[in-house]
């Protein structure tokens, strides 16, 4: 009889680091992630977390606010400055204020403690799935005024200059772009880069929008490129002006 070959998986092997102080916690979420084909690194404290996330060995890092050597918005604002691994920010510290400061530390997404596996599991793949490039099926550049944006390359360039943008920030701007002159909802546009509207919160699509706004080089107080409309959302100028 033939050896029966494996049924290749639909998602490509993903490899996780963990910065988790409690030891309970990461053996029981590692051992959940592994037995769904994502290879899990754990790192007990904060600048253990950093030494081995700057390695570059991992698709993605899951991290842990409330970390004993190093505090975990300093990791994330560390490794965020050296390296643009895709960062969740996993934390008990659930309030508004505080997922905000992790957004603007440079994290891509954010879950609060007590969450559940699986949405665990959803969001890994869908930051490494934007991070890979693989965000959506169209692939065609899209270009408005000076702005140029590739897919396929995960790469933007405005005047020729290229833009050095996390994978969250990458989907946000190319969702805007393919709808350059329309307006969008702060929850069209978090379901538009990350995949769903669940558990979004006007302040944290606005940090994302702020970051864009300073790596586009556009006035905050008057932009030309990324407006606000007053609620409403926000839209990409068809023309610079």
């Amino acid at each position: 009889m033939m050896p029966s070959v494996p049924t290749p998986s639909a998602e490509p092997s993903l490899s996780a680091l963990l910065v988790e102080d409690d030891a309970r916690l990461a053996a029981l979420t590692r051992a959940y992630l592994e037995s769904h084909g994502v290879i899990v690194a754990v790192a007990g404290d904060g600048k253990q977390g950093l030494a081995e996330a700057l390695r570059g060995r991992h698709d993605v890092v899951l991290l842990d606010l409330m970390l004993p050597g190093m505090p975990g918005l300093e990791v994330c604002r560390e490794l965020r400055a050296r390296s643009d691994v895709p960062i969740i920010v996993l934390t008990a510290r659930g309030e508004e204020a505080d997922r905000v400061m992790g957004l603007e530390t440079g994290a891509d997404d954010y879950l609060a403690k007590p969450f559940a596996p699986r949405e665990l599991l959803a969001r890994i793949r869908a930051v490494t799935r934007r991070a890979r490039g693989r965000a959506g099926p169209a692939l065609k550049l899209v270009a408005v005024g000076s702005l140029r944006i590739d897919p396929g390359a995960m790469r933007a360039t405005l005047h020729g200059k290229e833009l050095a943008l996390t994978g969250y920030e990458f989907a946000l701007l190319r969702a805007l772009a393919e709808r350059a002159g329309r307006v969008l909802s702060r929850e069209q546009l978090m379901e538009l880069a990350r995949g769903n509207s669940e558990e979004a919160f006007d302040r944290s699509i606005d940090v994302h929008v702020s970051r864009l706004r300073a790596k586009l080089g556009d006035d905050p107080r008057r932009p030309r490129l990324l407006k606000t409309v007053r609620g409403a959302g926000y839209v990409l100028a068809a023309e610079e002006g």
